[in-house]
């Protein structure tokens, strides 16, 4: 944006102290000129005869008064621009850190030095914005990498196959289909997952009351085949607990909870259960499976993009994308909720998301799917 040129700061408050300075020395004067010369007697001779009179002691307190008016003007306007520097000293730092930031520097700090006020407040919140501006920007770029990768592989995937394709045209035809068909498929899932964590990240979507229990009703008769063909019980309990936001979202946020919660499981005999209930004036969805034993260290990895869990025990080949808790993540972030991730004991995790909403109404029901 271009500006006119204008007086700097620092000489703002050069003039205003040095102004300050002079009309309060002024005033000092004409105080001392009404109260006390007016007490002296306006005669040639004056008091008794021994004392100046007022016509002389008015031209020399005239005359004194304003040098005394000219040293204070100079005095404040050398006070005034000492005081001023020493004062905007900090708000250059913070102008500086800002140009570099502009520049695409995020790494500095300013961290300015001495105790509490208004310029240190300053300088402690652009620290912070600058630390999450780093934090957000090597995500996405780190993201951006990683989706390109795993972009590259069903790509590439395919123009292998094709190539094969071209070079043995007498090969079997319906296999290569099924396989460019599976790989195609996969870089689908892909892309719409990617499309999906974009959506909830912007946080673009209108709101509505939505009933997370009937969500996660919905959640579980979708993922029903599937914990079947897994010989894993689904279980669906809790009351009615409502709150604000996009329910296609929170659905997705859901159904990658139980989808995760049926992947990660035993090979047989295991057991998911999707609970929800109003906990201390928040909506609760409680996802619990059992399974092999989750490392403590690797629970915090499970929410970042692509990280699908290298260590879990999965009851077949299902890969998935990499994406399903990272968009569980996102979309609970979008909501102003929170996500827990806690290992069971026994094997197996819990995860619990607590979203802002009003209080539970309607009678417990238990599923059994």
């Amino acid at each position: 944006m271009s500006r006119r040129p204008g007086l700097s700061a620092r000489l703002k408050l050069t003039l205003s102290y040095a102004g300050l300075v002079l009309v309060t020395g002024a005033v000092l004067l004409a105080v001392v000129w009404m109260f006390l010369l007016r007490y002296v007697p306006d005669s040639s001779q004056g008091l008794l005869g021994i004392s100046p009179n007022r016509y002389l002691l008015s031209r020399i307190f005239g005359r004194a008064a304003a040098v005394a008016l000219a040293l204070l003007l100079l005095f404040g306007l050398l006070g005034g621009w000492i005081l001023a520097s020493r004062m905007l000293a900090p708000l250059t730092q913070i102008t500086a850190a800002a140009r570099r930031a502009g520049t695409g520097s995020l790494s500095h700090r300013i961290r300015m030095a001495g105790r509490q006020d208004e310029f240190r407040e300053l300088a402690d919140a652009f620290d912070t914005m600058l630390e999450q501006l780093e934090s957000h920007v090597a995500e996405q770029r780190r993201f951006a990498a990683n989706a390109s990768h795993e972009l590259r592989t069903p790509l590439a995937v395919s123009q292998a196959l094709l190539d094969l394709a071209r070079r043995h045209p007498t090969q079997d035809q319906d296999e290569l289909l099924q396989r460019l068909q599976a790989v195609n498929t996969r870089a689908i899932d892909l892309t719409e997952a990617l499309l999906l964590l974009s959506r909830s990240d912007r946080g673009n979507f209108s709101r509505e009351s939505v009933d997370l229990s009937l969500v996660a009703e919905e959640a579980a008769e979708t993922l029903l085949p599937l914990a079947e063909q897994r010989g894993i019980t689904l279980d669906v309990t809790g009351g009615a607990t409502r709150t604000s936001g996009s329910a296609e979202l929170l659905l997705q946020m859901v159904t990658n909870l139980v989808q995760n919660a049926v992947v990660h499981n035993l090979p047989a005999g295991g057991t998911v259960t999707v609970h929800t209930e109003a906990q201390d004036g928040a909506s609760v969805v409680r996802v619990e499976n059992t399974g092999h034993p989750v490392p403590t260290e690797l629970v915090p990895t499970l929410t970042e993009p692509f990280q699908r869990g290298t260590e879990r025990v999965r009851t077949d080949e299902h890969a998935g994308v990499g994406l399903g808790l990272a968009i569980v993540h996102s979309v609970v972030r979008a909501h102003d909720g929170t996500l827990d991730l806690v290992p069971r004991p026994t094997g197996g995790l819990v995860a619990t998301v607590r979203l802002p909403g009003g209080q539970a109404s309607g009678a417990l029901r238990g599923t059994v799917c």
